[in-house]
């Protein structure tokens, strides 16, 4: 199967968007200085993050189709 790797890929990229988001949901829950210095950054690459995941998922239906 040609597209198996692609499927991999973009499972990998959808756990790294989970872990960006409870980094950044367990930073904004703890507040304090790391939620003042990193949450918006931790926001900007989980909408990155998602980005490359759901243009990686569009690819592979897209090849499955």
């Amino acid at each position: 199967m040609q597209d198996q790797p692609l499927f991999i890929l973009a499972a990998l990229a959808v756990l790294v968007v989970t872990v960006i988001l409870m980094v950044g949901i367990g930073g904004f829950a703890r507040g304090g200085d790391f939620n003042r210095k990193h949450g918006n950054r931790m926001m900007r690459w989980r909408i990155v993050a998602q980005a490359v995941a759901v243009v990686l998922i569009l690819i592979f239906i897209w090849l499955r189709g």
